[in-house]
C-alpha cells in the first residue's frame, strides 16, 4: 500500500466507492486484500483512499464476474486489459443483430465511470451501451489510438475556449464519430454557438444522471428496426453531413429531369435540422419534459439523416456537387 503526500488532492472512501459502484465494502475490501486488485493510498491518519482509477476497476470487475470469470485470474488485469475483455463478451457473434450495444469513447474518467455504472439502464431501456474507449483527458486523448468500435463521442472539460474546440475538431476528424456530446463548466457563449452550429451536442455541467441519459437518448435512433433497415449501425442518428449554406446553393439549382426535387428536399432537411437544434436547446433547457424532447430530438435527427441519403441519390442522378464551397 503506497502512502499519499500530504499536498494530493482527496480521493475516495471505500464506503464511497461502494455506493458509486453498488459493490458491497465487504467485497471491496476481499478483493484488494485477497486478489490485490487494488492498491489505495494511506493518509497519515491510517485512511485507505481509493483513485478514480480503482472506481473504474471496481465497475468492470462487477460486470467480468457477472458474466462468469473468475476475480483471481481477471484481478491483476489493469484497465486497458479489462475493457478489452468486456468488449469482447459483450461482441459475441451469438448475440442478434439488434441486441448490440451503442459504443462510447468517453473522454474524462469520472464521466466513464458514471457511464458504467448502470444509472442510465432505466432511461436507455430500449438500447444498450458501452464504454470501449476512455481517455482521462483531451491532452491524452489526442495521441491515443481508439478503437474502431465507438459512435459517440463524449467529453467532458472544463474550460471550453476555441483551442479546445479546435483540439475536439481535430480528435472528430481522425475518429468516424456519428455524434459527439461535450459537457463543460465555463465557455464563451460564441464557442458553444460555434459549435452547435456545427452539430455538436453542448450542454453545461452540472448534468444529473438522469439528463445524460436523456442527452445519449436524443442521439439514438427511436426506431431500432428501421435503423437497421437503413444500415444505420448501433442505432445511432449521424451528425449532420451539410450546412446551410450547402443546402441553400442546392435549393437553388434549377433541373430538368427531377423538377423540384433538389429544392424541395434541401429545404425539408434544413428544416429539420433546425427543428432538431430546437428540440435539443429545449431538452437542456426543460427538465420536465426531457424525455418528450429527447423523443423529439431523436426523431428530427432519424428523419434528417435518412432525407440526407436521399439528396446523395439526388445528386448522383443530377450530378449536383454536394462539397461545401470553400469561404
Amino acid at each position: 500500500m503506497s502512502h499519499t503526500p500530504a499536498n494530493q488532492a482527496p480521493m475516495y472512501r471505500i464506503g464511497a466507492v461502494s455506493r458509486a459502484t453498488a459493490i458491497p465494502v465487504s467485497t471491496l475490501r476481499i478483493w484488494q486484500t485477497r486478489y490485490g486488485a487494488f492498491n489505495p493510498v494511506k493518509t497519515g491518519g491510517n485512511q485507505r483512499l481509493f483513485a478514480e482509477q480503482d472506481v473504474s476497476k471496481a465497475l468492470l470487475l462487477k460486470q467480468l464476474t457477472s458474466a462468469g470469470h473468475g476475480i483471481g485470474s481477471i484481478a491483476p488485469l489493469d484497465l486497458a486489459q479489462l475493457r478489452q475483455l468486456s468488449t469482447i463478451g459483450q461482441h459475441m457473434p451469438t448475440a442478434p443483430a439488434l441486441a448490440q450495444p451503442v459504443c462510447l469513447a468517453v473522454v474524462g474518467l469520472g464521466l466513464a465511470n458514471r457511464i458504467e455504472s448502470g444509472q442510465f439502464s432505466a432511461v436507455l431501456n430500449q438500447h444498450r451501451i458501452q464504454v470501449t474507449d476512455v481517455l482521462e483527458d483531451l491532452a491524452a486523448a489526442q495521441h491515443a489510438p481508439l478503437s474502431d468500435k465507438p459512435q459517440v463521442l463524449l467529453i467532458k472539460v472544463n474550460s471550453l475556449q476555441d483551442t479546445v474546440y479546435e483540439s475536439i475538431r481535430g480528435l472528430m476528424q481522425r475518429h468516424p464519430f456519428a455524434q459527439t456530446i461535450v459537457l463543460y463548466h465555463f465557455a464563451p457563449d460564441r464557442v458553444v454557438h460555434s459549435m452547435k452550429r456545427a452539430g455538436l451536442t453542448v450542454r453545461r455541467d452540472p448534468v444529473s444522471d438522469s439528463e445524460l441519459a436523456e442527452l445519449l437518448q436524443s442521439v439514438l435512433f427511436v426506431d431500432r428496426e428501421r435503423a437497421q433497415a437503413f444500415g444505420q449501425a448501433g442505432a445511432v442518428i449521424a451528425g449532420r453531413k451539410y450546412t446551410d449554406a450547402t443546402l441553400r446553393r442546392v435549393a437553388s439549382i434549377s433541373t430538368n429531369v427531377l423538377c423540384e426535387c433538389p429544392k424541395h428536399v434541401a429545404e425539408l432537411i434544413a428544416q429539420l435540422a433546425s427543428f432538431e437544434a430546437y428540440s435539443q436547446e429545449c431538452l437542456n433547457k426543460n427538465t420536465e419534459d426531457a424525455h418528450l424532447h429527447s423523443y423529439l430530438r431523436a426523431i428530427s435527427g432519424s428523419a434528417r439523416a435518412l432525407f440526407e441519403g436521399a439528396l446523395e441519390k439526388i445528386a448522383q442522378h443530377e450530378g449536383i456537387d454536394l462539397r461545401e464551397t470553400p469561404r
